[in-house]
């Protein structure tokens, strides 16, 4: 070898050349190569060292306990690592995975796919806050008979248990929508595949759902037809068939699905289409709901000849699954062979007239006697019990309307701005009818709850009252001096008003007179009397002499709000006050009961989904003597029969009285006959203009007639 054992070391560009005698064939050459260097031990601290050898132990410690697994698991992962092109392999062959590829991709999908599903099951919480919009239901009034009188809110829903729903009825939804139902797990797999498929393929947007998916859907969810959408509802679905029964998941799905002519749940889907309750339907009827599941504007008979024709045919084949089922023999498919046709209209809708004034009353009082917020009464399902008299609102009704309609003939200008307010109260309070006005949907302002015009000579008996529960002054100083029905006092027209210290002065310098209508004078004259013949001047004193802060005070007693009283001044007793009708019926019930006041309601009982609801009831005060109660009650009774002898001739328990304006605003009659109250005013106000009364221009007939023509027509005595 060149360059010598202890030669210097050979350049990189130089060539070695060895040198090697011819060998025999049976000699051996053997070449010993150096042992190759250590490698150098790492710089660094002894620190450093110690975790070089941890690092290495823990590296011989895993290959230790991997290295078998490893070597078995290697060479199936050698055969399914892909090698493209695949040797051995020809043509298109040569770029396709082997079958144990295959097999091992599906088998990953599959497991990876199951912990997705495991994960997003695991992760899906049931909403602790349903669609309040899917639970919200009607509100349901009754007249005092019991009778439905109308119905209110957002949707058209009642919830009904599922115990008041026919089995028919049940196994009618079933067989057209779901006949698994208490075998299934909840959702349907067969069912999500076709509603993916044409969601994403075909942009179809049917269904595929389970009854407990669309309740799901119905309560928790959109109605929106999205991938992620369906996924959701599927999970929730899920967990909701392992937390809730069969049962109440079904009751759910029962009262929360639509049904048409702006329905939810079957109670008023039975009420829309065959005007009878959920327990009264019978199969054939059942069949014909349950088809308008599908879809309620391609299934309504009475939306067309199509529909009918798929109605009829929907309705077939769900009597025939029912059979197929076991839920209907055959015998008694048999008997169903005519379609039962459904009512053209929905009854459901009654709204727009006097109802609705009436609905606004019972509201009101409804959510004000049991504490319920505007959300809650909202949120619907309630049944409010009214106090309203069918029969009785029917007379004021048409009674009113028949005015109308004369004076619209004898009075066309002033009959353009008439209003008509009139109520009906019963001794204990009730509200038993009143009139709000021609329709609610075009005047929502309640003609019998207004307080815009004043009570005028119909506001006397309060007057007349507070002297005889309270006494008279005639000095500032001393005790009260009693006074009764047979006291004497001035009647003649332009009376001065007197105070203990002399005549009483107004703010522009004037003595303050009272005036009778017509300007007519009667001498001395009892209170009684006076009362009976509408004679102003003493009533004026009177109230001066009582006590203006007594008259107030008894009117408010009686009925009246301190709201509408008028100022106090002398011109209080002469019906400054604007009380409306509601409230002038309310005060004269006080005297029919004996002096006992009830506040006005109009809502005896309330039941949500029929459980009660606690009430606040009105409960009788005692706001005059029963002994003055009498007395004007009897000088009332004066009054009616003085006015309206025919009337009165063989009726007993009637009295009456009528009102009158200064400025000829209002003519009220006000009276009570069988211990009921009722009040009637007629005025005019120019609604587009204000709020202020204007001259009745003969609106109220001759002598005004027609408060008194409306007033009998109430209490059947006209």
């Amino acid at each position: 070898m060149g360059g010598g054992r202890g030669g210097n070391p050979r350049g990189a560009d130089e060539t070695l050349h060895l040198r090697v005698d011819a060998l025999r064939a049976d000699e051996t050459m053997q070449l010993r190569a150096p042992a190759p260097p250590k490698e150098p031990t790492p710089a660094g601290g002894r620190a450093d060292r110690r975790r070089g050898a941890r690092s290495a132990g823990r590296k011989r410690s895993r290959s230790r306990l991997l290295g078998p697994y490893a070597r078995r698991i290697a060479p199936y992962a050698r055969r399914l690592k892909p090698v493209y092109p695949r040797p051995g392999r020809t043509g298109w062959r040569r770029w396709m995975p082997s079958w144990r590829q295959w097999i091992g991709g599906l088998l990953t999908s599959f497991g990876l796919l199951g912990a997705f599903l495991v994960t997003a099951y695991a992760m899906t919480d049931i909403p602790s806050d349903v669609n309040s919009y899917a639970t919200q239901q009607d509100n349901v009034y009754f007249w005092s008979d019991g009778t439905p009188m109308a119905r209110t809110g957002w949707v058209q829903r009642q919830a009904m248990p599922l115990e008041d729903i026919p089995q028919d009825v049940r196994w009618a939804v079933l067989a057209a929508e779901n006949e698994s139902f208490y075998s299934d797990p909840g959702i349907s797999l067969k069912g999500i595949s076709r509603a993916l498929f044409r969601t994403v393929g075909a942009g179809d947007t049917e269904g595929g759902s389970t009854i407990t998916q669309q309740y799901v859907k119905n309560v928790y969810l959109t109605q929106n037809q999205t991938v992620s959408r369906k996924f959701t509802e599927a999970m929730i679905a899920l967990k909701l068939d392992n937390k809730m029964s069969k049962d109440e998941i079904l009751e759910g799905y029962l009262n929360t699905s639509w049904f048409g002519r702006g329905t939810y749940g079957i109670q008023r889907a039975a009420q829309a289409y065959y005007g009878k309750d959920v327990d009264k339907l019978d199969v054939s009827e059942a069949a014909m709901l349950a088809s308008l599941l599908k879809g309620a504007g391609l299934y309504d008979p009475t939306l067309g000849k199509a529909n009918h024709a798929r109605a009829v045919e929907r309705w077939s084949w769900i009597l025939d699954r029912m059979v197929k089922i076991g839920k209907l023999s055959k015998q008694e498919r048999a008997g169903y062979t005519k379609f039962p046709e459904p009512l053209k209209t929905n009854p459901l809708y009654d709204t727009g007239e006097q109802s609705d004034y009436l609905v606004e009353l019972a509201a009101s009082y409804a959510k004000k006697a049991a504490h319920l917020t505007d959300k809650q009464f909202d949120l619907g399902g309630y049944q409010i019990y009214t106090t309203f008299d069918r029969k009785r609102e029917k007379a004021l009704t048409d009674a009113v309307a028949k005015a109308r309609e004369e004076a619209r003939d004898a009075t066309p200008e002033a009959a353009q701005d008439g209003h008509y307010g009139a109520a009906s109260v019963a001794a204990d309070g009730r509200i038993l009818a009143v009139y709000g006005g021609p329709d609610h949907r075009k005047q929502g302002y309640n003609e019998s709850n207004a307080t815009t015009v004043p009570a005028g000579t119909a506001f006397l008996p309060f007057v007349y009252a507070a002297g005889l529960e309270h006494g008279v002054h005639k000095t500032r100083s001393g005790s009260a001096t009693p006074i009764g029905p047979d006291s004497v006092y001035d009647g003649d027209d332009a009376v001065p008003v007197t105070t203990p210290e002399g005549p009483y002065w107004d703010r522009s310098g004037k003595k303050v007179a009272a005036h009778n209508d017509g300007g007519k004078s009667y001498g001395k004259i009892t209170l009684r009397e006076a009362l009976a013949k509408s004679v102003n001047t003493p009533f004026m004193q009177l109230g001066m002499d009582a006590g203006l802060d007594k008259v107030r005070d008894t009117a408010v007693a009686a009925g009246l709000l301190r709201s509408s009283m008028g100022p106090q001044v002398p011109a209080l007793s002469l019906g400054t006050s604007t009380p409306s009708a509601i409230r002038m019926a309310n005060g004269y019930a006080t005297f029919a009961a004996g002096g006992n006041h009830t506040e006005p309601y109009s809502v005896v009982r309330i039941t949500r989904n029929g459980a009660p609801v606690a009430l606040n009831t009105p409960r009788p005060k005692r706001a005059v003597a029963a002994r003055v109660a009498e007395q004007v009650t009897e000088a009332l009774t004066d009054s009616f029969r003085t006015a309206h002898p025919d009337a009165a001739a063989g009726r007993s328990g009637v009295s009456g009285k009528a009102g009158g304006t200064e400025k000829d605003t209002a003519a009220w009659y006000v009276g009570t006959a069988d211990s009921v109250s009722t009040a009637v005013v007629v005025y005019r106000i120019d609604l587009a203009e204000s709020l202020e009364p204007l001259p009745l221009q003969g609106l109220a007939g001759p002598a005004h007639s027609v408060p008194y023509a409306l007033w009998s027509a109430a209490t059947g005595l006209g």
